[in-house]
């Protein structure tokens, strides 16, 4: 048996998978970006001594961790309209991941204000620094910059994962790709050209990362340590 490619079909298809890709990163920045606040509020919260509060945020992140981003976009998507409430595809896409990496950049920002010690806090404040300079200059800037390679994996991740909601018909590179593939009956060739095309997504996201780590960070930079 043999097999004749041809990229031509796919090739033609370039603005489509271009748009698609667009919806990618816009998807992925703003679930990246309400989900990082959405982790770090949480990981906050997780400190406090109001039982309840850490029983909720406990709660979330197990059900979260345990469970498929699958069956979490479904649930979204088609749960809430069951009960009345119509969210648009790319909304609802957008809710899930959030919840999503929400969950995991608790865990991971957790661990960074977890690994700030006490001295630093005390010092702070016996220099007269208020609570609110205390925790964004002491904790919170230090906690992101030591779990920031983490994160940024984590980030990397989340946009990979992204290609899930094609199943809700939002129409992201996975989804346009799965449209393109059933036009022109051309699989091997489109997966590829797909394939390749999150690959410099990941790259690009990398990219991204370093240069606000870079610019953030200014102590990592002057150091040379790998962000």
């Amino acid at each position: 048996m043999t097999y004749t490619f041809d990229f031509n079909a796919v090739f033609a298809s370039w603005p489509r998978l271009l748009e698609g890709a667009w919806l990618t990163i816009e998807l992925s920045a703003i679930s990246i970006a309400l989900g990082f606040v959405l982790g770090t509020l949480c990981a906050i919260a997780s400190r406090s001594r109001i039982k309840p509060l850490l029983w909720l945020i406990n709660a979330y992140i197990e059900v979260i961790r345990n469970t498929p981003l699958l069956v979490q976009v479904f649930l979204v998507f088609f749960g809430l309209a069951s009960i009345g409430l119509k969210l648009s595809a790319e909304v609802a896409a957008v809710i899930a991941l959030v919840l999503n990496v929400g969950a995991y950049t608790t865990e991971i920002m957790r661990a960074g204000i977890n690994s700030i010690h006490p001295g630093q806090i005390e010092a702070a404040e016996c220099l007269g620094m208020s609570k609110a300079h205390v925790y964004w200059h002491v904790v919170l800037l230090p906690a992101v910059e030591r779990v920031y390679p983490a994160l940024s994996s984590q980030f990397i991740l989340l946009m990979l994962a992204s290609s899930i909601v094609s199943q809700i018909s939002a129409e992201e590179l996975t989804a346009t790709a799965n449209i393109v593939q059933s036009e022109t009956f051309r699989s091997f060739e489109v997966y590829f050209v797909v394939a390749f095309a999150y690959l410099l997504l990941s790259f690009l996201f990398r990219g991204v990362f370093w240069l606000i780590g870079n610019g953030v960070f200014v102590r990592r930079r002057k150091l040379g340590t790998p962000i």
